[in-house]
């Protein structure tokens, strides 16, 4: 579905890392924002190779009125990689959209994750004063940052943190069985597109309606 056919106020822009160390957060983050009754938007979305990757990103920009930065991962992999700069980059798109765009435009806001409390003092001092908030590299405390701030942000009447860790942690073992079932081989589970884990997580949802 494209971005414009979506609601602005629903729809949060997911900008993290893809990497295989930081996959059981990005798990962990789309599992809330799904169960907080919000769409998450992330640039793996589409599979149309022929868009130019910052022309995606910022229409889905563009369309989100909330969006999420994980920056703790800018850092090289590996020694001898070189830092990453995508996430600070995309953090600069969603910035320059909020100052530079439209009345509408003006009403985004964001939050920007982090590994360490105050570390991005010594990288991106130009964002103090922003909703940064540190998740220590840990899934569980991630959901209960995230979850705080969309119900400030959305005055949604939310499930406790609490609540949602422990909706997620049981939809990860139903996943892994109902993968294993269905042929999925180990490494086919562990690399599970963006776009078939928001579609069987909606779906574990409304199967799960009401049973918590």
């Amino acid at each position: 579905m494209r971005p414009a056919l979506l609601d602005f106020d629903q729809q949060i822009f997911v900008n993290c890392p893809f990497d295989k160390e930081y996959s059981p957060l990005l798990k962990a983050l789309v599992f809330t924002i799904l169960e907080c009754g919000l769409v998450p938007r992330l640039a793996s979305d589409e599979a149309d190779s022929g868009r130019v990757r910052v022309e995606k990103i910022r229409e889905l920009i563009q369309s989100s009125r909330l969006s999420i930065h994980d920056i703790s991962r800018v850092g090289p992999l590996q020694e001898g990689d070189l830092p990453r700069f995508n996430m600070p980059f995309e953090l600069g798109l969603d910035f320059g959209c909020r100052f530079y765009g439209s009345r509408r435009l003006t009403t985004k806001q964001c939050l920007i994750l982090e590994q360490e409390r105050y570390r991005y003092q010594k990288v991106i001092s130009d964002i103090s004063g922003n909703d940064i908030r540190a998740h220590e590299g840990s899934a569980e405390i991630l959901v209960l940052e995230v979850r705080n701030w969309l119900r400030v942000t959305t005055a949604r009447d939310l499930p406790s943190g609490s609540q949602i860790w422990q909706r997620f942690s049981e939809f990860e073992v139903d996943l892994q069985v109902s993968l294993q079932a269905a042929g999925y081989s180990a490494t086919e589970i562990n690399s599970l597109e963006v776009a078939e884990l928001i579609q069987r997580a909606l779906g574990w949802m409304e199967a799960t309606k009401g049973s918590g």
